[in-house]
């Protein structure tokens, strides 16, 4: 097994996120020890933000670090924790919603589907999810 980071990079298609957790200078820090859940975008995920945001987050280091931490808990919280939960608090210190449907598809934190859970790393867990999440914080 790997970590997270080299998790991601195996995926395939999270390379828009790896390039993101590069750009912040955030890789050490999910190579450590953790453990870490990270709800990991897809390129397709970043693709849906209005023109130019990618480019524009990767200029501004603060505003993608803090978009990053969004997206990170501490802790190996797997699906069958994160499904018995109505919020959860990320690194980032704000709360993402936990929206679990009465058939138990297309579970969401906040706006966004999962559409892969319990990815494993030898340092955490991945979900995969098909939204970049944004803290009400910070508009795009």
């Amino acid at each position: 097994m790997t970590d997270i980071i080299d998790t991601t990079i195996q995926a395939g298609s999270l390379n828009t996120l790896v390039t993101a957790i590069e750009t912040a200078s955030l890789v050490n820090i999910l190579k450590g020890t953790g453990p870490f859940t990270l709800f990991a975008p897809t390129d397709d995920a970043f693709g849906k933000l209005p023109k130019g945001v990618v480019n524009e987050l990767l200029k501004d280091i603060s505003k993608l670090k803090k978009i990053l931490a969004y997206h990170v808990l501490t802790g190996k919280v797997m699906a069958a924790a994160i499904t018995k939960m109505k919020t959860i608090k990320t690194v980032e210190s704000s709360k993402i919603k936990i929206n679990v449907p009465t058939d138990t598809k297309n579970i969401k934190v906040n706006d966004s589907i999962v559409t892969t859970f319990d990815v494993a790393a030898d340092n955490g867990v991945i979900h995969i999810i098909d939204t970049v999440l944004t803290p009400a914080s910070i508009l795009l």
